[in-house]
């Protein structure tokens, strides 16, 4: 009998634990620390501790000014995630999928202390790059976890359960600073701030009851462990055939993949490995580029300051925008696995950058009230679209098309662009704003029409409903750029177990190779 794990669960059943035990509290955990600086800004506690970054009680060069300096401070979470992402490339695969992730937890409980309570502008910053480092590790390695224990079948929902869950930690962050604006004193701000290691600390604790990677078990040289995992995961005895197949393909792709190198990532080869990475860091530029950023950080002092609402007012509509874009997570979710990842994205690319455009017309009229209602009926629209196909989808594609022999330091790559790009539209925005106004929005409508669609048509290619080896396959076949989006179109799901790998030896033949190795 192998490993128990959380409550003796298996099967489904202890999938599902993986989801509501680590990844719930994790994603809330990335929506909480992505939407609670934003509506602190114009607390009058937060601007008499911080007013090198006050905005609200100043004018011409000087708010110029301090938007700069309060984009910076509120962007340097970011730039932390940024590194830590970039960390796991050489952490990854030294400690494993579990301990990254507990790692990335504890350093966001550091960080959180050091932000709540901090009493000058230097400490705040240090506490923002702190909780960013820990978090972006975290985020480097959660998708690659859960995307590597999940059934091909399924795969899709189960990690775009993702989008729910940040949606819902930027809706409870929201309504939560909602509440906190009628208390006073520094309450009033140390408390949202402190509340993100609540939720670091349900990671920690229970992320080491669940599974480690079976892949990254195997990549190892532990295959007795991997056999267990994949025994738990599928509910079956360790023996059963099913068992035997799944490790037989990973092995299969461990043989003819290798255990490969950082610098291989900036190479083609047979493998396409440099076009994997640019995909990969596409997917989430497209992410951050799409305009979601300007709204998350922002969305009450865009109600507030650029469409003229009060306080009370911006922080409802802010936060009514983020339980609708959770309510509407799930069209993801029940949809990803039923057209595929490249239709959603292209959708949801036309959808924002529409939205966009009535954005930028609508709210350069902020003395006309339907004008004003128009644009934030379409803000809420783009909340729609966004989830549906770029909020989740972007960190399950990336680590559905990296090869194992490479996956950690191509997610690590890829995650590190989206906190990279996350940090240049949260430097930007206030300033953007404060200086072109309506005109920015404008901006991002052209980056979704012009950019995002036709990048996903021409090179995108469709991972659904195929093992993570099936996908390299895919890549292996293709010859330039445009190849995987054609060859995938003809690739049958299930082709990979028929072949041979290029030595002419079947996978049971290599999986016996390596084990007389051992």
């Amino acid at each position: 009998m192998g490993k128990r794990y959380i409550l003796g669960l298996r099967g489904d059943k202890l999938r599902s634990a993986q989801i509501w035990a680590v990844i719930l509290p994790a994603y809330i955990l990335f929506g909480w620390n992505n939407g609670v600086a934003g509506p602190l800004l114009d607390l009058p506690s937060w601007v008499s501790t911080f007013p090198r970054i006050d905005t609200l009680n100043t004018t011409g060069a000087q708010k110029t000014d301090n938007s700069r300096v309060q984009g910076t401070v509120v962007a340097m979470y970011t730039l932390g995630a940024f590194f830590g992402a970039l960390s796991c490339i050489f952490l990854g695969d030294k400690l494993g999928r579990i301990r990254t992730i507990q790692l990335g937890a504890a350093i966001d409980v550091v960080g959180a202390i050091l932000q709540c309570t901090s009493f000058s502008l230097p400490q705040l910053i240090v506490g923002r790059l702190v909780t960013g480092f820990g978090f972006g590790a975290l985020t480097a390695t959660a998708p690659n976890w859960q995307s590597e224990c999940s059934s091909a079948a399924h795969r899709g929902a189960a990690v775009l359960l993702e989008s729910l869950f940040i949606s819902l930690g930027l809706a409870i962050s929201a309504w939560v600073n909602l509440g906190m604006k009628f208390t006073t004193g520094s309450i009033s701000w140390r408390f949202p701030l402190a509340m993100s290691a609540f939720w670091a600390l349900i990671v920690i604790a229970t992320v080491p009851m669940l599974p480690e990677s079976p892949r990254w078990l195997l990549k190892k040289g532990r295959p007795q462990e991997a056999r267990e995992v994949l025994s738990a995961l599928a509910d079956v005895p360790e023996d059963d055939p099913k068992v035997r197949a799944d490790v037989e393909e990973i092995t299969a792709s461990i043989a003819i993949t290798g255990q490969g190198r950082f610098l291989d990532i900036f190479t083609n080869g047979e493998l396409r490995l440099f076009n994997r990475v640019c995909l990969a860091c596409a997917g989430q530029m497209f992410q951050q580029m799409s305009g979601i950023n300007a709204l998350a950080f922002y969305v009450t002092t865009i109600f507030q300051q650029y469409l003229g609402l009060s306080g009370t007012q911006a922080r409802i509509l802010g936060a009514s925008v983020f339980t609708f874009q959770t309510i509407c997570s799930p069209i993801g979710v029940l949809t990803v696995d039923r057209f595929g990842r490249r239709k959603l994205m292209m959708v949801a690319a036309a959808g924002m950058g529409s939205c966009m455009a009535v954005v930028a017309g609508t709210s350069s009229q902020t003395n006309n009230t339907a004008a004003v209602g128009a644009a934030g009926a379409f803000i809420f629209l783009f909340s729609l679209f966004f989830p549906t196909g770029f909020l989740g989808l972007t960190f399950l594609y990336a680590s559905e098309i990296s090869p194992l022999s490479a996956r950690v330091p191509i997610t690590s790559m890829s995650t590190g662009t989206a906190w990279l790009f996350n940090f240049l539209v949260a430097e930007v925005t206030p300033v953007g704003f404060a200086t072109i106004g309506w005109r920015y929005y404008i901006i991002f409508s052209c980056i979704n029409y012009f950019l995002i669609l036709p990048s996903v048509y021409l090179f995108f290619p469709e991972t659904n409903g195929r093992h993570l080896e099936e996908v390299d396959q895919i890549f292996r076949d293709s010859k330039n750029i445009f190849d995987p989006v054609k060859i995938a179109r003809n690739f049958p799901a299930g082709a990979l177990a028929d072949e041979e790998s290029p030595a002419g030896k079947t996978a049971t033949d290599q999986l016996e190779d390596v084990d007389e190795k051992r």
